[in-house]
């Protein structure tokens, strides 16, 4: 009911802390016990901007289909998921909503799964069953194939959706379709579900291409309005909607990226140097489960760095040299085997696209730039030979002696 566990967004906590949820927080990487206790259609916070609220929005918007992926996760925060959805999008937008199951284990995914929603959403949702784990970056490709409306969005299964979500996000790609739009990312906290409001922010990366945020640009602060979109570089991932068909003209995600890790960025820098934009939609949001350990963790390290010189061979010119850098490995021989990118040069190539060098000027002109590195590597200390000279904290301009760890902060 309307007072039940975890209502309105709060905190909740299980009085019972048996060793059967230590497992599945263990196996999920949060507090699925306590998931299963919470209602599937309880309410969250409306965190949107004041202005978001007054805003109205064109009669005929373009239909979305929204596409989860999911792998072994706890049924009952898939279910949240699409219960939020459903909930939180007028039905006439609403086209379809897509599973993908990039091959789970869990039992109960597969029966459970199929008779709950054939029975609760017959018509509406879909279930796309991967024979063998594609990763990510694949599954995702999957869900855009079974996808019929004009609009896409891709979501994490573990997510729920704030009242008024979809309206600005449509709004957006009617004016214009070359924009790919991302919801402003709130938090469900993984042990007790408690949704918290996330800053405004864009999504920026380092030169390894790992994601993270960042501050809005100065124009956009300037502006003073909380509401506007937020011209980002690039996109943390877990959720983004698409125009479906200009998604196809300009390359979907790289398919011979593996698992997850650079598809984020790649996709960033492609699309701006291809003459499209992304931004951040204050007015649109969206609650994400940061999970305390992903499914495809084996080797997360090794796909990252494949991914990432496979971005860094395509779309970065000589700036690429930065991100071999930031991985530690040398470009001539950098023993790792990131596949053949002949398909994804051709692909620039056709599109016509703008250089780097245009991208970081206009687009991500807050990134350092090291243009006069003569070599790069360690610089181990001969005494304490674990130690390397780190450039220490980001707002201290002093470098530290710091246990080696072969990231950019000590090559």
């Amino acid at each position: 009911g309307p007072g039940g566990l975890g209502q309105g967004g709060m905190a909740a906590t299980l009085r019972d802390d048996s060793h059967e949820s230590e497992t599945k927080y263990e196996e999920y990487g949060y507090n699925a016990q306590l998931s299963d206790r919470i209602s599937l259609d309880r309410s969250i916070p409306d965190y949107r901007p004041k202005k978001c609220k007054q805003m109205t929005y064109p009669d005929d918007l373009p239909q979305i289909s929204v596409v989860f992926i999911f792998v072994n996760e706890a049924l009952s925060v898939i279910l949240r998921s699409v219960h939020s959805v459903v909930n939180h999008t007028p039905s006439h937008l609403l086209k379809e909503v897509i599973l993908v199951d990039d091959n789970s284990d869990n039992v109960e995914l597969k029966f459970n799964l199929d008779q709950y929603v054939n029975k609760r959403y017959p018509g509406l949702v879909k279930i796309v069953r991967n024979t063998k784990r594609e990763g990510l970056i694949r599954a995702r490709i999957q869900g855009w194939k079974a996808a019929t409306s004009p609009v896409v969005g891709f979501f994490d299964a573990h997510v729920e959706f704030n009242i008024g979500w979809v309206e600005p996000a449509l709004t957006r790609i009617k004016e214009d379709r070359k924009r790919i739009i991302l919801p402003a990312i709130d938090n469900i906290k993984y042990n007790t579900f408690e949704v918290q409001q996330y800053a405004n922010a864009a999504h920026g990366y380092n030169w390894a291409l790992w994601c993270m945020y960042i501050i809005p640009p100065q124009d956009w602060l300037d502006k003073g309005d909380e509401s506007a979109p937020i011209r980002t570089p690039a996109m943390i991932g877990c959720s983004f909607v698409v125009d479906r068909e200009y998604f196809g003209e300009i390359g979907l995600l790289d398919p011979g990226m593996e698992v997850y890790g650079g598809e984020n960025i790649e996709l960033g820098m492609r699309v701006w140097q291809c003459g499209g934009s992304m931004e951040v939609l204050p007015c649109s949001r969206v609650a994400h489960i940061e999970r305390t350990k992903k499914p495809y963790n084996n080797d997360i390290d090794y796909y990252a760095k494949r991914n990432a010189l496979r971005a860094a061979e395509v779309w970065m010119d000589d700036f690429k040299s930065h991100v071999y850098m930031a991985w530690n490995i040398p470009m001539a021989n950098p023993g790792v085997d990131f596949g053949d990118v002949s398909e994804r040069i051709a692909l620039r190539q056709r599109l016509q696209c703008r250089s780097f060098k245009w991208y970081l000027e206009n687009v991500y002109p807050e990134m350092r730039v090291y243009n006069d590195t003569v070599t790069y590597g360690e610089v181990r200390n001969s005494k304490a030979s674990g130690y390397c000279l780190d450039q220490g904290a980001e707002e201290d301009d002093k470098a530290i002696l710091y246990p080696c760890h072969g990231m950019s902060s000590q090559v």
